[in-house]
């Protein structure tokens, strides 16, 4: 059995889901070839090998990419079993089976079934053979993630800290999420469940890469504080193991307000950032969303992390169909008022609400819902105030173009801030300087965005290798 593995993004770190199927395929006796299509080319000869074909799609991106690279694979090797996995994969798994995509599609803790479906297709052939079409919500015995196969991790994002560019690690500790925010891909696959990966597992991912030059780690789960004591039993390893070793993870608002007394600690452990999904200063928006948190609670928890001396980077959802242009605006003011222009790249400022089949959001007839965009995988909406849609192209179109060009982010951000005050009518006032300016923070050279389709800019530098 001829296996290629294949990931198209995730998110500028080297690819789990590439590495840990490897080693789930490693153990079980079968070897793979494997490719990271953000940073490889796949070329004809390549396709015409494989037996089977595994495509990751975790994100929105990493299926749009994926589907190219299953239409070219069907016309270049009709005969090849091709299987998509990842939350994104399960979400359209009648998308990719109607397309003619997809023989077979696995979500949740898809490993084994993954080698189970390997197994199945060697000893019966490429035909005829299913896989489940639920997600996997069983534990898994987690191998070591197999990385020796992957592209070095100087092709990927790296650690800024203001002494030049170092290489970065991503690990996982934990897999799903407790939580349930209603715009989130997780939520339809895990409902709720998290899985946590045992340390010593982590503790081995994170040092084969510091072998291989990391000097900084992102926890990159859905929420590192799913489970608090496992969080902070790993970062005081990592600090033991490898001083010098900084990282960073996600977690949300109410974590971090729920847990303020761990992050002094974390901070001297190495923690330099945390993102966290805020999405919006609006009430209305956040109870839409049900992120579990108030706009008065992001405030606090940014009085958590500023004590604790580490920085938050936000991430929005600017645009959604409760959003009024007043809150748009207030958001612009808050991040200026804050000073937090530096923490929240421009393009979190154009980030349209994402809707892909599945999402609890687009479970029920809605005014602003419109139709399934079977092709981007998205059911498109149109906000209820026709200025809000106008801005969100205007702003889409500058940040792209503030992209081609390296426009510095404070002036795209000052240039986004004039179209929301024109569209309400009015000309922005002053923006007064602010004291205690906060200092540039640390940061990955690749933004973080999920629950959102990517610009035309990044799309089409990602489709280079296809």
């Amino acid at each position: 059995m001829k296996i290629l593995l294949l990931a198209c993004y995730e998110l500028g770190h080297q690819p789990l889901s590439l590495a840990w199927p490897l080693a789930f395929l490693q153990r079980a006796g079968y070897s793979a070839t494997a490719l990271d299509l953000s940073v490889q080319p796949l070329t004809d000869e390549q396709v015409a090998w494989a037996d089977f074909v595994g495509i990751a799609a975790p994100m929105h991106t990493a299926l749009r990419l994926g589907t190219l690279a299953a239409r070219r694979i069907r016309a270049l090797n009709p005969r090849a079993y091709i299987c998509f996995y990842g939350l994104y994969a399960h979400l359209n798994a009648q998308l990719l089976f109607d397309r003619r995509l997809a023989d077979s599609v696995l979500a949740g803790e898809s490993e084994e079934e993954l080698v189970k479906l390997v197994r199945a297709l060697a000893a019966q052939g490429l035909s005829g053979v299913a896989a489940p079409s639920t997600p996997q919500l069983t534990r898994l015995s987690f191998p070591t993630p197999f990385r020796a196969q992957l592209p070095a991790l100087k092709k990927y994002a790296h650690y800024l800290n203001g002494h030049g560019a170092q290489l970065a690690g991503y690990v996982e500790a934990s897999r799903g999420c407790l939580h349930t925010c209603q715009h989130c891909p997780i939520t339809p696959v895990y409902g709720g469940r998290f899985f946590i990966v045992p340390a010593e597992t982590v503790l081995a991912d994170i040092e084969q890469q510091v072998n291989a030059g990391a000097r900084h780690i992102t926890f990159g789960d859905p929420d590192f504080l799913n489970g608090p004591k496992h969080a902070l039993g790993l970062a005081r390893e990592l600090r033991r193991r490898w001083p010098g070793l900084t990282f960073d993870f996600t977690t949300k608002v109410e974590h971090i307000l729920q847990h303020q007394n761990l992050f002094a600690e974390f901070a001297r452990l190495g923690c330099t950032f945390v993102v966290s999904a805020i999405e919006s200063v609006s009430d209305e928006v956040l109870a839409q969303l049900r992120k579990g948190h108030t706009a008065a609670q992001i405030d606090e928890a940014l009085r958590i992390l500023d004590e604790a001396g580490i920085a938050l980077q936000p991430t929005l959802v600017a645009f959604t169909p409760w959003t009024r242009l007043e809150d748009y605006v207030a958001q612009i003011e808050w991040i200026a008022d804050r000073g937090l222009i530096a923490h929240i790249p421009p393009v979190q400022l154009s980030i349209r609400l994402l809707l892909p089949p599945g999402s609890p959001l687009a479970a029920s007839p809605q005014p602003w819902l419109g139709p399934l965009d079977a092709e981007n995988f998205t059911y498109r909406w149109i906000h209820p105030d026709a200025r809000m849609e106008v801005l969100c192209q205007h702003v889409t179109a500058l940040v792209a173009e503030a992209e081609r060009s390296g426009e510095a982010p404070e002036q795209t951000f000052l240039a986004i801030r004039r179209l929301a005050y024109a569209a309400l009518g009015h000309q922005p006032p002053i923006l007064k300087p602010r004291a205690g300016l906060r200092p540039p923070p640390p940061r990955l050279t690749e933004n973080w965005f999920c629950c959102a389709e990517p610009t035309a800019g990044q799309f089409g530098r990602l489709t280079l290798q296809l």
